[in-house]
C-alpha cells in the first residue's frame, strides 16, 4: 500500500487529531444549528404524541371496554386516530429537517475540502494518491452525512427512553425494576461494542481509501494496462485490495453481529419477567389489564430505541472517525502562499501589459525536491522582456523545474527567481499564474467542449476571442473539420482527440489568457510532423511580444529562440543561439541527435 495513504489515518489516531474530528463536526452542527433545532423539537413533538397513545390505550381499556362505555370507547379512539395522523406529520418534518441538515453539511464540507485541496501546492498532490481525495471527499462525507439525517431521531429516542422509563415507574416501580434491570447489562455491553468499534471502523475507512486510490490509478491508466496486455495483473492488484476492504469491513459487521443478539436477548428477558409477575399482579387485583398493557406498551417503545442504539453509535463512531481524517487534511498548510506584506500585483494580462513581455531572473538558485539530491545548484539566469529561451538537456538536467519555478509551483531551497524585479514569493499567486500560461507535454482537457476548454481560464470570452487564440495554435482547421465544431466534445481527459489535437487546444487555452510569459514544456512533442511546421508558424507569431521558455529538443523548434540554453546536473554548460551551439558544443549536438 503507498505510505502516503496510511500518514492521514496514523495522523488520526493521536489525541489532537481525534479533538480536530469533533470540533469540524460540532462546527458543522452550529452552522446547521437552525434546521437541527427544528429537526430536534419535530422529534421531541413526536415523541411525546407517541408516549400519550398508552395512556388513552389505558382508558379505553378499563373506561371503555372493561366497563362497556361505548361512547367513551369511540371519544377515546376518535383521539388515538387524531394523535396518530399528527405523529406521523411530525414524523416526516423531523425526517425532512434531519436529511436538509445532513445534505447542506454534505455540500458545504465537500466545497471547502474542495476549495482547501486546490490551494495546497504540488508536492502534496504528488505525494497523495488522487483516489485518497475522492475517498476523502465522497466515502467520508457520506459517513459524516448520515449521523446528521439521525440527529433529530437520536434526541427524540432519548426523550422516548427517558420518558418511557419515568412513566414505566410511574405505573408501577416494581415492575419498571424487573423491566430496566438488563439496562445497565446493555449500557455495559455498549461499552465494550464501542471500544471494539472504533479502530475497526478506522481501519475499514484506510481500505476503502486504499481501494479508491487503486481504482482511479487503473482507470487513469486504461491505455497502458491495455497496451500492455496487464488487465489479469490488473485485476489481481484491485481484487487483493477489495479482499482488504471486504476483511475490514467483515471485523466490522462481526463486533455489531455480536452485540445486537446479546441486546435482543437481554430485553426478551425482560419483558418475560414483567409478564410473569405483571400476570400475577392482575390476577391478584392488584393492577388492571389496561395498567399492564400501559406497561408493556412503554416497554415496547423503549425496545426500538435500544435496537437501534448499536447501529446509531456505529454511525457516530465511523462519522467521527471520517471527521477526523478529514480535519487532519483540512489541517495541512499550504507550503506555497504569497506573504502577508506582498508587493503590487502583477500587471493584467492585457495586450499593453504583454507588449513586453516580464524581465525573469534566477539568482544564485538552487532548489532540490524533498528526499532528492539536489536538481539545481546555484543557478544564475537573465531572460530579457520579450526574449525567447529554450531550455534542453537530458532527463532530470531541471529543464521543466527550472520553468516550473517561474509560476511558483515550488520554491527555491535558495536564492531567489525575480519577475520583473520582485520576488516571485512577494508577489499574489493567483496573479503571478494569471501572467505565466504554461503548456505542458501531457495536455490534460477537461469533459465538455472544445470551446469550454479553450476558454476555460476566461469562461465569459467571446466567440471571437476563442477562434482567434485557436487559430494562433494551429486548431482552427481540425476543430471545425469535427461533428459539432467548437461544441464537440473532448471526451474524458481529452480522449477522442489525437495527442497532436490535444496539445494544440491546451496551446490555444493558454494564448486565449494573453500572458505575459508563456512557458512550452515540449509542447509540440505530440503534433505530426505534417502539421509541426504550421504550429511554429503560430508560436513565432504569439511569442512575438512574450516572455518565452521552450523545453524542446527539436531543431527546427529551437531555432525560434534567441537563446538556448544546454542544462547538464542543474547547471548551464552551454548558451547561445542554435547554429552557434551547433558549431560550438558537443553536448548540444548529441542532445539533438539523439532526439533526431
Amino acid at each position: 500500500m503507498n505510505p502516503s495513504v496510511a500518514l492521514p489515518l496514523e495522523s488520526a489516531r493521536e489525541p489532537g487529531a481525534r479533538s480536530g474530528g469533533i470540533k469540524l463536526l460540532l462546527s458543522a452542527l452550529r452552522a446547521q444549528r437552525r434546521g437541527a433545532l427544528f429537526g430536534v423539537l419535530a422529534g421531541v413533538s413526536w415523541t411525546l404524541v407517541k408516549l400519550s397513545i398508552p395512556i388513552l390505550v389505558r382508558r379505553g381499556i378499563d373506561l371503555g371496554i372493561r366497563s362497556g362505555d361505548g361512547h367513551a370507547l369511540v371519544l377515546i379512539v376518535a383521539e388515538i386516530l387524531a394523535l396518530g395522523l399528527l405523529g406521523a406529520c411530525l414524523a416526516g418534518l423531523r425526517r425532512y429537517f434531519g436529511i436538509s441538515v445532513a445534505a447542506r453539511v454534505e455540500a458545504d464540507l465537500r466545497a471547502r475540502l474542495f476549495v482547501h485541496v486546490l490551494r495546497l501546492d504540488l508536492a502534496f498532490h504528488a505525494r497523495t494518491p488522487a483516489g485518497e481525495l475522492v475517498s476523502r471527499s465522497a466515502s467520508d462525507l457520506q459517513q459524516i452525512q448520515q449521523p446528521f439525517v439521525n440527529i433529530p431521531l437520536t434526541v427524540s429516542n432519548a426523550v422516548m427512553l427517558t420518558g418511557a422509563t419515568l412513566l414505566l415507574v410511574r405505573v408501577d416501580p416494581t415492575l419498571a425494576t424487573i423491566a430496566l434491570s438488563p439496562a445497565l447489562s446493555i449500557f455495559f455491553v455498549a461499552r465494550q461494542f464501542n471500544a471494539q468499534l472504533g479502530p475497526r471502523a478506522q481501519r475499514l475507512q484506510q481500505a476503502i481509501g486504499a481501494l479508491a486510490s487503486q481504482l482511479q490509478e487503473s482507470l487513469a491508466g486504461i491505455r497502458a494496462i491495455k497496451g500492455l496486455g496487464l488487465e489479469p495483473v490488473e485485476r489481481a492488484r484491485v481484487n487483493e485490495q477489495g479482499e482488504r476492504t471486504y476483511a475490514a469491513s467483515l471485523k466490522l459487521n462481526e463486533t455489531r453481529a455480536a452485540f445486537l443478539p446479546m441486546m435482543e436477548f437481554l430485553l426478551a428477558a425482560g419483558m418475560v419477567g414483567v409478564l410473569w409477575v405483571g400476570g400475577q399482579r392482575v390476577a391478584a387485583g392488584s393492577l388492571t389489564v389496561g395498567e399492564l398493557v400501559q406497561f408493556n406498551y412503554y416497554l415496547l417503545m423503549l425496545i426500538g430505541p435500544l435496537r437501534i442504539a448499536g447501529t446509531t453509535l456505529a454511525q457516530f463512531q465511523r462519522a467521527f472517525v471520517s471527521a477526523t481524517l478529514i480535519d487532519s487534511l483540512l489541517a495541512l498548510n499550504a507550503t506555497i502562499a504569497h506573504r502577508e506584506t506582498a508587493a503590487e500585483p502583477v500587471p493584467a494580462s492585457t495586450p499593453a501589459a504583454s507588449a513586453g513581455g516580464a524581465a525573469i531572473r534566477f539568482e544564485r538558485v538552487e532548489f532540490g525536491y524533498i528526499g532528492a539530491r539536489p536538481l539545481l545548484g546555484s543557478l544564475d539566469l537573465h531572460i530579457a522582456p520579450g526574449e525567447t529561451v529554450a531550455l534542453v538537456g537530458a532527463t532530470g538536467s531541471g529543464k521543466t523545474t527550472l520553468a516550473s519555478l517561474i509560476a511558483r509551483f515550488h520554491d527555491v531551497t535558495r536564492g531567489r527567481v525575480t519577475f520583473d524585479g520582485v520576488d516571485v514569493r512577494d508577489l499574489p499567486l493567483q496573479a503571478l499564474r494569471a501572467s505565466v500560461g504554461m503548456v505542458f507535454e501531457d495536455a490534460l482537457l477537461f469533459s465538455g467542449s472544445i470551446r469550454d476548454n479553450i476558454a476555460f481560464a476566461v469562461p465569459d470570452a467571446g466567440d471571437e476571442a476563442v477562434e482567434r487564440a485557436a487559430r494562433a495554435a494551429g486548431a482552427h482547421d481540425f476543430i471545425v473539420e469535427l461533428q459539432g465544431g467548437y461544441a464537440a466534445s473532448v471526451g474524458e481527459r481529452g480522449l477522442r482527440l489525437s495527442g497532436g489535437q490535444r496539445q494544440r487546444i491546451a496551446l490555444a487555452r493558454a494564448l486565449l489568457t494573453n500572458p505575459r510569459v508563456l512557458v512550452l514544456d515540449a509542447a509540440t512533442s505530440a503534433v505530426d510532423a505534417g502539421k509541426e511546421d504550421e504550429i511554429r508558424e503560430a508560436l513565432a507569431r504569439v511569442m512575438r511580444g512574450r516572455t518565452t521558455i521552450l523545453v524542446a529538443h527539436r531543431a527546427a523548434t529551437l531555432r525560434l529562440a534567441d537563446r538556448v540554453l544546454v542544462l547538464e546536473a542543474g547547471r548551464i554548460v552551454a548558451s547561445g543561439p542554435h547554429e552557434t551551439l551547433i558549431e560550438q558544443s558537443k553536448a548540444y549536438r548529441t542532445i539533438l541527435a539523439a532526439h533526431s
